[in-house]
């Protein structure tokens, strides 16, 4: 018999936030049709170096195993992506994990994403509804309307195309395109639109549109294929159109 095949995993680790990042090397059995999250389960269950060493086990995040839930993102040989659907068999070895630097590294592979969701609270994604009483059915949307922004309801919050865009870092307060994207999909939707203009002025400020260089590395990375880009130009004539209200006064 031949001599079974092997993968090979170079993994980022981190013990926590303020420790110094090192390398660790796993090699794996391989298995058809295996993932990067199912070899991360494998490592855990028996972390033991290539060199034969019993080490801890790996941090990441998980959750629904599908490319929904947007949790187990990390770079994969050097791409932003999602673990679950990185397929051993699509990689080049060595596999090289790492966390994404975008955001705090808590352990390994984990990292806190408070940065986005913090920018989400800032420009108000969601719908409000005050009181708890039944207010009956909204206005109903426009189907072609829905369509484009179903499209942009997929956003699972992975925190990818903060990690793609050169302008999300350290030294920027950009929220990034994620939350950007979200405000033109509420601003959109006929209950949301009530609160449009807070909307289009939050990201009229320092941190928002002004901080977007359009490298277009967002819409490239997205698991969704979300047309960040698209939102992004739609942001820019909308909050055109609101400095101009601003300046000259509305009624409306």
């Amino acid at each position: 018999m031949g001599e079974q095949k092997t993968v090979t995993f170079q993994i980022s680790r981190q013990d926590d936030p303020n420790s110094p990042s090192y390398v660790e090397e796993f090699n794996l059995p391989y298995r058809p049709n295996m993932n990067v999250i199912s070899a991360l389960m494998e490592i855990r269950r028996n972390p033991v170096t290539s060199k034969g060493e019993k080490t801890s086990p790996v941090s990441w995040d998980m959750n629904c195993l599908e490319e929904v839930c947007g949790a187990c993102s990390m770079v994969i040989n050097g791409k932003p992506r999602q673990s679950c659907t990185a397929l051993i068999d699509q990689l080049e070895q060595p596999i090289r994990l790492e966390p994404m630097r975008t955001f705090p590294v808590v352990r390994d592979l984990q990292v806190d994403r408070s940065r986005m969701f913090d920018s989400l609270k800032k420009v108000k994604a969601w719908i409000p509804i005050d009181g708890t009483y039944d207010l009956g059915p909204g206005p109903r949307m426009p189907e072609k309307k829905r369509q484009w922004a179903y499209e942009l309801s997929k956003c699972m919050t992975c925190g990818v195309c903060l990690e793609a865009c050169p302008n999300v870092n350290s030294k920027s307060n950009f929220i990034g395109p994620a939350p950007l994207s979200q405000v033109r999909l509420f601003n959109s939707h006929p209950t949301g639109e009530m609160n449009k203009e807070e909307r289009l002025k939050e990201i009229m400020g320092d941190g928002g549109l002004a901080n977007c260089g359009n490298s277009q590395n967002c819409v490239q990375s997205c698991p969704k294929g979300i047309p960040l880009t698209t939102s992004i130009a739609v942001l820019n004539r909308e909050t055109t159109f609101q400095a101009f209200k601003d300046f000259f006064g509305s009624d409306h």
